[in-house]
């Protein structure tokens, strides 16, 4: 007696298809497992053997053997208790065959029965999708998120008994809905504002700057200048998501277990502030099995690193590859996974071990050479790679106090998107999604200069011995304030302002 199930799997934020074999064969009972299982999955035959019996069914006393092909790649989680436990079914003839050629089936059984959510079930619903089957069988805690797959019928059950009457056609079932309007526009009430900070009118514009292009920034400033506060804003100004990068980023935290409850999609841009005590494969990723870090939870999104020099070098340094690449690869001797890692970063920093260098009132008590070693805790190679060096003033008091408005979230965003916009139809079937990912042949190409503004740029790197790379993220930075501008061509002034973001330059 043998059975077919569909199911699927996940490796990095990609999910495959499983054909879950079941054969009840005569000779000794026994319940074997083959096709690389994990642990987790080897456990599974005593979840199934329990579950089976308290929710009434029974289990043929033979030779089961399960079969999770493709053989040669390792299965691990525990969403295969359900279809396990269905094919069992199926080949001892409880459960209809035929119902099972079209759906693929995920979840894990409690011992009474019940079906517990999983994680990763949108990346499996997508790779269902792929596959041209009709609809998915998952747990009801789950139904809502794979329901945003258009084009797939998805149907949750609580129990394992509901599972098999709707297989067997005595349970109606209808298709799970989501409504991605409504989460789109509920997702839309944004709980800060730039608005909310008083002053720091070129810190603002910095990060108009920075957003508009993608850039990274760095923001240096004494305690209480309004760092954290500003870059807890800074992806209210973002362009608003769209549903694939949604999806993309809902992806991620699916497999990490990080979706709310109530939340099938990630509506808003992520915004991760991973504490200065954070490793470096909490940073990254890792773990035996591959799991995403702080630089993917923030794909699409701001990471935010505050008080930067305080973080221990060798995790800043490994930062350096998704920087670049957008992308993080984690190996393993039995595997390899990447992970998406495209996000900006926005990172604070004091201007010295005590905060007040060059403070207008308070006296700064730190020797040159301190200062000097605090600033040299973030490498030049990794200082290259931050875009926009921008330093925040302390407050004055007449800002403080001032009660005329500044500009609002939504107002700057409008800025952003039609800079966005000019990007995207100037990359048009290029893979550049701002500013920011221009290769250095894309620089050079849509970063030329008239006479003037060489002759300012010349200066300015004869004068601060900035690096090539330092060269292309003024000519980027350039790019972005000229689209904001809505000029075609670069000018002395976009170039004199994307100097200026150069501050700690010459320190290095």
């Amino acid at each position: 007696m043998l059975a077919r199930v569909w199911s699927s799997s996940v490796i990095g934020v990609e999910a495959f298809m499983v054909e879950v074999e079941v054969d009840i064969a005569r000779g000794m009972p026994g319940f074997l497992t083959v096709g690389l299982p994990d642990q987790a999955v080897k456990e599974s035959r005593e979840r199934i053997k329990t579950a089976l019996t308290n929710a009434g069914y029974w289990i043929p006393s033979r030779h089961i053997t399960i079969n999770l092909a493709p053989a040669d790649v390792k299965k691990e989680g525990t969403s295969f208790d359900l279809p396990i436990a269905l094919g069992i079914m199926a080949a001892a003839g409880i459960v209809q065959k035929d119902s099972l050629q079209e759906l693929a089936v995920v979840g894990e059984l409690s011992l009474d029965g019940r079906i517990k959510a999983v994680q990763g079930v949108l990346p499996i619903a997508l790779a269902v999708r792929s596959h041209q089957l009709r609809g998915l069988l998952a747990p009801e805690d789950n139904a809502q998120e794979a329901a945003v797959v258009e084009g797939l019928e998805v149907y949750g059950v609580r129990t394992l008994p509901e599972a098999v009457e709707f297989l067997n056609g005595n349970l109606n079932l209808a298709p799970v809905e989501a409504d991605l309007d409504k989460m789109f526009h509920q997702a839309n009430r944004a709980e800060v504002d730039l608005s909310d900070v008083r002053g720091q009118q070129a810190t603002k514009r910095s990060l108009e700057v920075a957003s508009a292009g993608g850039h990274n920034v760095l923001m240096i400033g004494p305690p209480g200048s309004g760092k954290t506060m500003l870059a807890k804003r800074l992806a209210t100004i973002l362009p608003e998501f769209s549903l694939e990068e949604a999806l993309e980023t809902t992806k991620i935290y699916s497999i990490a277990g990080l979706l709310e409850p109530k939340s099938c999609l990630v509506t808003t841009r992520p915004f991760r502030a991973p504490h200065h005590t954070i490793s470096d494969a909490g940073l990254i990723g890792g773990g035996k099995f591959p799991k995403p870090g702080e630089v993917s939870l923030a794909h699409n999104g701001v990471l935010f690193l505050d008080e930067m020099p305080e973080f221990r070098r060798r995790v800043l340094e490994v930062m350096r590859q998704p920087i670049e690449d957008g992308m993080v690869t984690i190996s393993r001797a039995s595997t390899s996974v990447a992970f998406p890692a495209r996000f900006m970063l926005a990172a604070a920093m004091n201007p010295c071990p005590c905060g007040f260098y060059q403070h207008p009132v308070k006296e700064c008590t730190c020797t040159p050479n301190q200062i000097k070693n605090y600033l040299s805790r973030i490498s030049g190679p990794l200082l290259d790679r931050i875009d926009i060096h921008i330093e925040v003033p302390a407050v004055k008091y007449t800002e403080m106090s001032s009660n005329n408005g500044s500009e609002s979230s939504g107002e700057v965003r409008k800025r952003v998107v039609r800079a966005r916009k000019i990007q995207q139809a100037r990359y048009q079937n290029r893979n550049i999604h701002c500013n920011a990912s221009m290769g250095s042949q894309d620089t050079r190409k849509y970063c030329r200069l008239d006479g003037p503004s060489q002759q300012l740029l010349e200066q300015a790197i004869n004068r601060l011995g900035l690096s090539a790379r330092a060269y292309d993220r003024i000519l980027k930075v350039s790019r972005t304030i000229a689209d904001l501008a809505e000029d075609e061509q670069i000018t002395i002034e976009h170039i004199s302002e994307a100097i200026q973001y150069r501050s700690l330059d010459r320190f290095y």
